[in-house]
């Protein structure tokens, strides 16, 4: 009997992906501290099955860790703001300078590099407007390479964290 597998290509590895694993996937999106014997039973799978699958998608980097989504307001972060980077220079001592910075710039929750212009795109939050310009003259303004910045500050947030579309 053929496999009813999707074949992927990630990461120089070849996945098999089913409708079993876009199930356990989408389940754990939704909720990501189910028992193994919970997910199970909704899937329906044995448990032991239901758990190599789990492990199997683990070990392969596609299930990439379990997160809790926790308010940025009620933890003290109610200032979000979108900050698109355009860089002077991009050779690739710079780029992997300013990818390591930024990285370690905790109010940098999302980090996209962009085809075009600008170069990035950051995600930023913070507790309130002094604090962001802080950020914004302190950390985001010396990192390397940077020719502009560009900030948007969010109104309201229509679509949070959605998971993807299994």
């Amino acid at each position: 009997m053929a496999s009813s597998r999707t074949r992927l290509t990630f990461c120089g590895m070849i996945l098999r992906i089913d409708a079993i694993d876009r199930k356990i996937l989408a389940f754990l999106q939704e909720e990501g501290r189910l028992t193994v014997t919970e997910l199970a039973g909704r899937i329906p799978l044995s448990v032991s099955r239901c758990q190599r699958r789990v492990r199997e998608l683990e070990v392969n980097g596609v299930l990439r860790g379990y997160h809790a989504d926790i308010d940025p307001t009620a933890a003290g972060l109610g200032f979000p703001a979108i900050v698109f980077v355009t860089m002077r220079q991009e050779d690739q001592t710079t780029v992997a300078d300013f990818e390591t910075q930024v990285a370690q710039v905790r109010e940098i929750v999302s980090a996209q590099r962009l085809f075009g212009d600008p170069d990035y795109l950051l995600r930023v939050v913070a507790a309130d407007l002094d604090s962001y310009r802080r950020l914004y003259d302190e950390r985001l303004a010396s990192l390397p390479g940077v020719q502009r910045l560009t900030s948007t500050l969010v109104m309201k947030d229509l679509i949070g964290a959605r998971g993807l579309p299994l």
